[in-house]
């Protein structure tokens, strides 16, 4: 929502007004007070004009030219109450101009520049125009009914006042449509100011946020923008140093060549120490502007990054090819072993033979199916859990599927209410596939199993963590810098494929999976869950 330019005024304003408007109509009405005052102490219409009662025409010109003057200190704080502000202002004008009236002979110019309060009030506040035009019309009455009353040989005529009357009538309506329509037009270009203002906030965010360097160069090699990306790459200098030669000098020297050769080398270089290697692409600003340029940095390390996930996720569909052509022949081969095993004539040697056969038809089609696994997973559905009764949930349903004998599995959770974002099937499957494992191989010697999974809060408003820890031997660190690796295993009969689909199931969840070691021994592998999102009062987001 876009910011108004004030938030004091009344609520019975037609809209926001500018302290210059205010200003201006103050100034007005001194100016006004001031004409009074020299009509009233220095006539200027010589015979037309005669002042028929001094002590009034005297104090009301004093006083109404004390008020203006308050009145245009004050317009900071009258600002915040525009309706009372005009409203008693006009009310005071209009008295003013009545009593000065009474004491002048003749109609003068007095009506004429009341004219102008009443424009002036109508175009502030059109709601409220026939009003103040109805005021002053009986203002201007006031001095010519008097006189009537009284027989006074120095009233003007009737038809001059109805002639006011209805100019104020009609000063007042004009004024109040245009009022109206200037009112619609600078909201408008209010509105479209804040959408101008948002739409270079979201494309400054956009290029700030940008994995390409950009910046932005002036004839003299001085670097008017620069977002993040670039100032990292050219080595993080320091906010001040707008030098593109003193930060970059290579870049420096690039640039040069490209202006005055038309094109630039297209080999990567380093643009500081221990930055990654960039090509520079440059091009004008616009194709008349040959004093802004501007440079794009292509980090390379990215580009062989993208190329490297395109081969990986072609070699994951050829695997899965290769892993479905091989389950075929595979349950051949173990089907032919389970009905060799059964035959009466194999001896000792062959029966071991045999036993060998089935143990490795059992791993490699263990392989086969988490390769097919990982090709056919669905994508991440993420849904919002409470963290504490998924782990009660879970640890109830292993145990009904399991039979854990002396091995012991807890749920461990916390005192306040923990949610999460996950797709609950992914996160069903990887802390499965985390708890088999610590039930496995997490023991020690000659001893049951102690496995908990444990839900609770990182700090007291960071993310949530699921923990899945046992009280074995824990991983040599040489090996936990591999574990999640494919492929990679220490057992006899492992596929190195759990740990590495964990990890790959944890992060389409946009959670991260760790190892973290336990100290006194053991095991912790550590889920880092994406924090539930609220939308708090006034649209804020909230974590």
């Amino acid at each position: 929502m876009a910011p108004t330019r004030y938030q004091g005024l009344d609520r019975d304003a037609p809209g926001d007004i500018t302290r210059r408007e205010l200003y201006f109509f103050n100034l007005y009405r001194c100016l006004e007070a001031f004409v009074y005052a020299s009509l009233v102490f220095a006539p200027f219409a010589g015979e037309s004009v005669r002042l028929l009662r001094p002590l009034l025409g005297h104090t009301v010109a004093v006083v109404y030219l004390g008020v203006a003057v308050i009145l245009l200190l004050l317009t900071e704080r009258l600002r915040r109450h525009l309706a009372a502000t005009i409203g008693v202002s006009l009310a005071i004008d209009i008295a003013a101009a009545a009593a000065v009236l009474l004491a002048l002979s003749g109609y003068s110019l007095v009506p004429m520049m009341l004219l102008v309060n009443i424009g002036i009030a109508a175009l502030l506040m059109p709601q409220r125009a026939y009003v103040f035009a109805l005021g002053a019309a009986l203002g201007v009455s006031i001095p010519y009914l008097y006189d009537l009353v009284n027989d006074s040989h120095e009233s003007v005529s009737g038809l001059s006042v109805l002639a006011m009357t209805v100019a104020y009538f009609v000063a007042a309506t004009l004024l109040r449509n245009l009022g109206g329509h200037l009112r619609e037009a600078e909201d408008l270009a209010e509105q479209r100011g804040a959408d101008l203002l948002n739409l270079e906030q979201i494309n400054d965010l956009i290029i700030q946020r940008m994995r390409t360097g950009v910046l932005l160069v002036d004839r003299a090699n001085y670097i008017l923008r620069i977002n993040e990306s670039a100032w990292h790459l050219i080595g993080n200098p320091p906010p001040g140093e707008r030098e593109l030669g003193v930060v970059a000098p290579e870049l420096s020297r690039r640039l040069y060549h490209w202006r005055h050769k038309g094109q630039g080398e297209e080999s990567a270089v380093s643009l500081a120490t221990d930055m990654p290697e960039v090509i520079p692409r440059f091009t004008r600003l616009s194709p008349n502007d040959d004093a802004n340029v501007l440079i794009f940095l292509d980090d390379t390390s990215l580009v062989s990054r993208r190329a490297e996930e395109l081969t990986l996720s072609s070699l994951g569909r050829l695997s899965a090819s290769i892993a479905h052509e091989i389950r075929n022949p595979l349950a051949a081969i173990r089907y032919s072993a389970q009905l060799l095993a059964e035959s009466p004539d194999l001896n000792g040697d062959d029966t071991r033979l045999v036993e060998i056969i089935n143990n490795h038809c059992t791993r490699a089609n263990d392989v086969v199916e988490n390769i097919l696994q990982l090709s056919r997973r669905e994508r991440s559905r993420p849904e919002t859990l409470d963290l504490n009764a998924w782990v009660l949930g879970f640890v109830d349903d292993y145990k009904q599927s399991n039979d854990l004998g002396q091995d012991q599995l807890r749920a461990i959770t916390s005192n306040k209410r923990l949610e999460a974002v996950a797709d609950p099937q992914h996160l069903q499957q990887v802390v499965w596939n985390l708890v088999q494992n610590a039930l496995r191989y997490g023991r020690q010697p000659g001893q049951p199993a102690r496995v908990a999974v444990v839900a609770r809060a990182a700090t007291e408003k960071g993310p949530a963590l699921l923990e899945v820890i046992d009280r074995g031997p824990g991983i040599p660190p040489k090996v936990a810098a591999q574990i999640f690796e494919p492929f990679y295993t220490t057992h006899e009969y492992g596929t190195g494929l759990g740990l590495y689909l964990a990890k790959q199931m944890s992060e389409a969840s946009q959670a991260t999976l760790e190892y973290v070691p336990v100290a006194g021994g053991g095991a912790c592998f550590r889920l880092t869950l994406q924090a539930a999102v609220s939308i708090g009062p006034g649209g804020a987001v909230a974590a």
